[in-house]
């Protein structure tokens, strides 16, 4: 038995669930999220718990069992809290700033207005002292992917670590050439 999966979900007071079929639909302070479940996986609610179960004991199955009961807790920490991923920009120059909606990063191409990034629905975007960027939203794996797409436009090198990268995130350097002796 998944040891992740068969871990009770609890549920705060200010997000309902509803149960429709394969349909679960979560609504909190934030907004709400939809997911639909496959077949190898039932969710019984009681009272403020969610229980993820097995429809059966096939080897899916049990591969699922696991994955969506994080996802669904996923879905209600979301829906009462959200989720953020902080970026860092480093290096001469580059910088972030937040147009109207867009986030536009100057990370060195020549395009005078920058990298421009339109948020997919349901994202943030929030930029402090021009180098810290901030993705937030209540959909885990959008603000996840999206953060992986800004940091995309200009990983971090390894010879002087210019680049975006996680906030946190330990670049690993190389030593340059040295000169002909």
């Amino acid at each position: 038995m998944s040891r992740i999966g068969k871990k009770p979900i609890p549920i705060p007071a200010k997000v309902t669930v509803a149960i429709d079929g394969q349909d679960l639909i979560v609504k909190g302070p934030k907004g709400e999220l939809k997911r639909t479940l496959p077949n190898t996986v039932e969710v019984v609610q009681s009272e403020n718990v969610l229980q993820v179960n097995r429809a059966n004991e096939s080897r899916p199955a049990r591969q699922q069992h696991g994955l969506f009961r994080t996802l669904i807790a996923n879905m209600i920490e979301g829906v009462s809290a959200g989720f953020q991923r902080r970026l860092e920009i480093q290096g001469v120059g580059y910088r972030a700033a937040v147009q109207g909606v867009k986030l536009v990063l100057n990370v060195g191409y020549s395009a005078k207005e920058g990298v421009q990034f339109d948020p997919p629905q349901g994202i943030q975007f929030a930029v402090e002292g021009n180098t810290n960027v901030i993705v937030s939203g209540i959909d885990k794996e959008l603000v996840g992917n999206t953060a992986a797409r800004i940091r995309a436009v200009r990983p971090p090198e390894v010879y002087k670590g210019k680049g975006i990268r996680y906030a946190g995130e330990v670049v690993r350097r190389k030593a340059g050439k040295t000169g002909k002796k």
